[in-house]
């Protein structure tokens, strides 16, 4: 009988089907009750998986809206759930199926693993699979609900995990840990701009300078843009931002609440009064996608990438000018393309990573990320050291 196993790569542990039932996690346990403490995660072990010791996972805003206000959309906490979905490490067990892995691997993880059977799936528009499980997120398909390996949508920030084989990226030694975690924001930036149809020399206007609305608007670069403005109402982002690129490639806008048409008129200046012929919308600011369509060209494209709140929108304004839309749902197929840019040289992130935790400092992050200073763009949990 075939081993489950690849033995000869194996670590010298024993093996078992299924991961040990209790780790060592940061678990949300209730709005704005997160803890360090144990919890049991039954997680199978398949031909196709890994086992991945975690290095670095980096908080998102998801991560942090879930501690805040327990839901997002349809995704409504209901039991208590391992956050964290930003991650890399190095695998430290093969399935015995898995050929482009191998003990000692230095990887990143895609989150969201896909119903491979799905309608969505074969369209290759795996990301919005109903059925689709995705760390850190509490599931809402019923048959997520009724499956125990899934039901509370544990995340990432724990020491060892099992992983899909599939989802699962090696990176080049080129790439940091650290940096290899913001694979998965990077990704959505990609997304992005992919649907976005960048041309070459197009402006784009990026609003929200969070590492996000950062990442987008190098992605917008390496896609073709000439220039990237981006927008936000905090200076140091801005000052952060403009010294991702070579100087003049991307433009800090500041964003003045009590002068809605400020940025407006800035766009228009730096765009010979045409406007630029992508928004792509990362704030989540209602007020601010309200105002996106008026700071784009004729025949120009709005991305939106941020979930705010409904908001109105002027569909004449549109029409007359022709703009396009489109809406962004986490990412697909977006993983070794943000990776080959990366190991390429072509996008320095470093600067985006501004704070550091230890794993035992993971609830004190949480709740310094609710309020940070606008010095901080992006803080990484350090897992294992």
């Amino acid at each position: 009988m075939k081993s489950l196993f690849r033995a000869a790569k194996a670590t010298p542990q024993a093996f078992s089907a299924v991961r040990a039932a209790s780790t060592k996690a940061c678990v949300l346990d209730k709005i704005g009750d997160i803890n360090m403490r144990d919890i049991d995660i039954s997680e199978p072990f398949t031909s196709r998986d890994v086992r991945i010791d975690i290095k670095s996972v980096g908080i998102c805003g998801s991560d942090v809206h879930y501690y805040q206000h327990g839901s997002i959309g349809p995704f409504i906490l209901n039991d208590p759930m391992v956050l964290g979905h930003e991650a890399s490490g190095v695998v430290t067990e093969v399935g015995a199926d898995v050929e482009h892995l191998k003990v000692g691997d230095r990887v990143c993880m895609e989150p969201g693993i896909p119903d491979p059977h799905s309608k969505w799936s074969r369209s290759g528009m795996y990301n919005v699979d109903p059925k689709v499980r995705f760390w850190a997120t509490p599931p809402y398909h019923q048959s997520l609900l009724d499956d125990p390996a899934w039901a509370n949508g544990h995340g990432c920030l724990r020491p060892s995990v099992v992983h899909p084989a599939d989802f699962t990226f090696k990176i080049a030694d080129n790439i940091s840990h650290d940096v290899a975690a913001l694979v998965e924001p990077l990704a959505v930036g990609m997304h992005s701009c992919t649907k976005a149809q960048i041309k070459p020399g197009d402006i784009a206007v990026v609003v929200g300078a969070g590492p996000i609305g950062m990442l987008t608007a190098l992605t917008a670069l390496a896609s073709g843009c000439a220039k990237v403005i981006i927008a936000d109402p905090a200076q140091a982002k801005l000052d952060v931002c403009e010294t991702l690129a070579s100087p003049g490639k991307i433009i800090g806008a500041i964003v003045d609440p009590s002068n809605p048409d400020g940025l407006r008129q800035q766009v228009l200046d730096a765009t010979g009064g045409d406007g630029a012929e992508v928004i792509i919308e990362c704030s989540g600011n209602p007020h601010a996608a309200a105002g996106a369509a008026e700071l784009a060209a004729p025949g120009g494209c709005i991305v939106w990438v941020g979930c705010p709140t409904p908001f109105p929108i002027d569909l004449g304004h549109q029409q007359v000018r022709e703009l396009r839309t489109e809406a962004v749902f986490r990412y697909a197929h977006m993983y070794p393309k943000s990776i080959a840019l990366l190991e390429s040289g072509a996008l320095n992130i470093d600067p985006i990573i501004t704070d550091h935790w230890t794993f035992d400092q993971s609830k004190e992050a949480f709740e310094y990320m609710c309020n940070p200073p606008d010095s901080t763009i992006k803080s990484i949990i350090h897992v294992d050291q």
